[in-house]
């Protein structure tokens, strides 16, 4: 193997041959069940945290560790996880993992202060991160004919952005009628039909000769990305500083002797030599880079519909279907695309036309029509649509199906990273932005102090001020909250067409299987 071998994926992984395995698809509805089930539950958050807000009472920080440790832990134990499900059998970790998901999606229901909120996701965390790499590397193994995967993996990352569309309406209407609780209490029923029915007719996949655990590359793999993702996130919101630093630097130095320790062992809980391909590490790089120039304006955008706009958590859920409607429709065409022109022009192609919507939302204020809004979130959806498809059935068939729980991690993690990074980068942008606010005269320093904390908390103190004086410091908070939207925005942006640059160049050539033509 060398880096850039651009055939590559088609003489590391020739399946095609093999005999189509009888109730793939049955099997892939139930696959589609996990996802849903992550899907839902990280879009219902951002609805729920202003109701979060008025509950717990979360300071501003404590508001962004609820939003973002769930990526924290599920990136760091992705690796880990799915090389775990290629040694014990991916259906077995899928199926306890549902289970556990299931428990601790009640304990996040009824947390009781920021506190347990905050470890409760973690938990959740923890369970998220056996689910999606077993859901991708059994569809590796379900589906041996390219094409079929394709469209299996279209169809996976499809119902992925359904789930981001049904979260907001389901948990919009809950919101409404019941506490904010209830939004987790809705993985109960999803949990009992996956488990039930994933029983029945999952069939079990492993590495046939995986060699054993290595607990030391566990907890390298766990403490190095936490390590760099915490340093990030700190530096991000409270400016640079020793510990912060010294955590990073100790992260990296931990992530160097994981990387030199798989380079060594014999059976490896990841095999770094994947990375020597151009087509697989272009394709996790746009991943990562991705995510990271979307998830903290999604995390903001449905406070923005709701603390600024005034609309009700089910209107904000509603205003956010474009986004999986084209995401939807362009995840099931993605395969197709790709063989009709070439993975580059529909990846980069995909990424652009993310960084261009991106770019229109700096133009965003409080009074910004649904027409601008909704033309950009079916913009991102599409885009997202296809570069995600795309790059995920560039990563499963660049490696040996064996390997397939471990390929499926690494562009698992590249996305739960991305996520973490993009929510401590831009969300902390956001929330430093709108700290900077001038409160009117006559505010008492307690509210002050609180509506500085949140946008959610300005909303809560307004109500108990005087009105002149209430509406002043809304209008002024709202302002700055949408300043901070917006300088996020163009960074996204920026982000989002230089990762379509840099796609063009590291996937020239890449092919998705059964003889696309590159133009």
């Amino acid at each position: 193997m060398i880096a850039g071998h651009t055939e590559s994926p088609r003489k590391v992984a020739p399946d095609a041959p093999e005999t189509p395995r009888p109730g793939r698809w049955l099997a892939l509805a139930v696959l589609v069940l996990a996802v849903l089930l992550v899907a839902v539950d990280a879009t219902v958050l951002g609805l729920a945290t202003p109701f979060l807000s008025e509950d717990l009472r979360p300071s501003g920080t404590q508001l962004l560790w609820i939003g973002d440790v769930y990526s924290f832990v599920i990136a760091g134990l992705l690796v880990s996880m799915g090389s775990l499900g290629d040694r014990i059998g991916r259906k077995k970790l899928l199926l306890t993992g549902a289970l556990a998901f299931g428990a601790v999606s009640v304990l996040n229901a009824y947390a009781s202060s920021p506190e347990m909120m905050i470890a409760a996701r973690a938990l959740l965390g923890v369970a998220g991160a056996t689910l999606m790499p077993s859901t991708l590397a059994l569809i590796r193994n379900l589906f041996t004919d390219p094409r079929e995967r394709s469209l299996a993996i279209g169809i996976w990352g499809a119902m992925a952005s359904a789930g981001a569309a049904v979260g907001p309406v389901v948990g919009g209407f809950l919101l409404e009628n019941f506490w904010w609780g209830s939004v987790f209490l809705i993985n109960l029923p999803v949990m009992a039909v996956l488990v039930l029915v994933g029983v029945k007719l999952l069939p079990e996949s492993r590495d046939p000769s995986p060699g054993p655990w290595d607990l030391l590359s566990v907890g390298l793999s766990m403490a190095g990305i936490v390590a760099v993702v915490y340093a990030v996130k700190e530096t991000a919101a409270y400016g640079f500083g020793w510990t912060y630093l010294l955590t990073g630097a100790a992260g990296v130095l931990i992530m160097v002797w994981f990387v030199r320790r798989q380079l060594v062992l014999p059976k490896p809980l990841l095999d770094m030599r994947l990375f020597q391909h151009r087509g697989f590490s272009g394709a996790v790089l746009a991943d990562l880079l991705t995510i990271l120039g979307l998830a903290g304006l999604v995390f903001f955008l449905s406070q923005f519909l709701q603390l600024v706009q005034g609309r009700t958590p089910l209107q904000a859920g509603l205003a956010e279907l474009p986004a999986a409607v084209g995401a939807v429709t362009a995840g099931l065409l993605a395969g197709k695309a790709a063989r009709r022109w070439s993975v580059r022009s529909v990846v980069a192609g995909g990424l652009a036309a993310i960084g261009l919507a991106l770019a229109a939302l700096c133009l965003l204020h409080a009074d910004t029509p649904f027409t601008l809004l909704g033309t950009v979130l079916l913009v991102v959806g599409v885009g997202a649509g296809f570069s995600f498809t795309v790059t995920a059935d560039v990563i499963l068939s660049s490696v040996p199906k064996e390997q397939a729980g471990a390929a499926s991690a690494v562009s698992e993690t590249a996305y739960e990273l991305g996520a973490a990074l993009g929510i401590a980068l831009l969300g902390s942008i956001v929330t430093g932005v709108y700290r900077g606010f001038t409160v009117p005269a006559g505010t008492p320093g307690g509210a002050a102090a609180t509506a500085h904390d949140s946008l959610g908390g300005a909303v809560e103190t307004a109500k108990e001020l005087p009105r002149a004086t209430g509406d002043a410091l809304l209008t002024a908070a709202q302002d700055a909250f949408v300043e901070g939207l917006r300088i996020a925005a163009g960074i996204g942006a920026a982000v989002l067409l230089a990762t379509a640059v840099a796609a063009w160049f590291l996937l020239r050539g890449q092919r998705l299987e059964e003889g696309s033509a590159e133009h």
